[in-house]
């Protein structure tokens, strides 16, 4: 749920405490930021150490896009499915009738 007036809220992702203006929940911002820290620290653990917080941060952003555009397609991919199981129904309600 979305409130009209933006607000600030605490978080921390990878060791560092940032400020968030929104004006959604805090409770989502809060879960968004956790995401992002626990992509970033599994990504720590699997590269070699040495690795600095920006290029984590971007291999963290490569991955979580990745999750997305994956997730997309899954939406599209059924989207279709569905419509083509529609269509399917509608030719035979069609020749019943």
């Amino acid at each position: 749920m979305e409130n009209k007036e933006p607000r600030l809220v605490k978080v921390r992702i990878f060791g560092q405490e940032y400020s968030i203006r929104a004006t959604t929940e805090e409770k989502y911002i809060k879960e968004v930021a956790a995401y992002v820290d626990k992509k970033m620290a599994e990504i720590q653990k699997s590269v070699p150490s040495g690795l600095n917080a920006s290029k984590i941060a971007i291999l963290a952003a490569m991955n979580i896009s990745d999750e997305l555009f994956n997730a997309r397609r899954g939406e599209y991919s059924f989207k279709g499915e569905v419509e083509s199981k529609i269509e399917s129904l509608i030719q035979r309600i069609d020749q019943v009738i």
